[in-house]
């Protein structure tokens, strides 16, 4: 089954971070990324840009409308994620507790994902 692990912290905060701070945590983050690998666990994983570069299309309204930033304003923002394939709920939280060990604050909201390809010759979910 296919986990996405969405990584939620205040991108104030994050933001903040000095360079070597910010390298510590990748640093860390690479431990667990080099042994959900070395699992074959880790699938597609991403590092979003902050909601200032955000555009947000709005398709309740006719014309649909174009706005700047992320949709809802919260404390803590969508900063990335990661694409996990684990036997069971189980499994995708120890990988979402590893990776909360190596970055502390925010939070990570797990959801399993039904594949949807588009386009693909490959079969959905294989």
């Amino acid at each position: 089954m296919l986990y996405a692990i969405l990584c939620y912290h205040r991108e104030d905060v994050v933001c903040a971070w000095s360079q070597e701070e910010d390298d510590a945590v990748m640093a860390r983050l690479a431990v667990v990324h080099d042994d959900l690998k070395a699992k074959g666990r880790l699938g597609p994983a991403a590092r979003l840009l902050p909601t200032t570069a955000a555009t947000t299309l709005r398709k309740d309204q006719d014309p649909p409308l174009v706005i700047d930033g992320p949709f809802a304003e919260t404390k803590e923002q969508l900063l990335g994620f990661y694409v996990v394939d684990c036997a069971d709920l189980d499994e995708a939280l120890d990988a979402a507790k590893a990776l909360a060990k190596a970055n502390p604050g925010g939070a990570y909201e797990l959801r399993p994902i039904g594949l949807f390809l588009p386009g693909s010759a490959e079969p959905a979910g294989g």
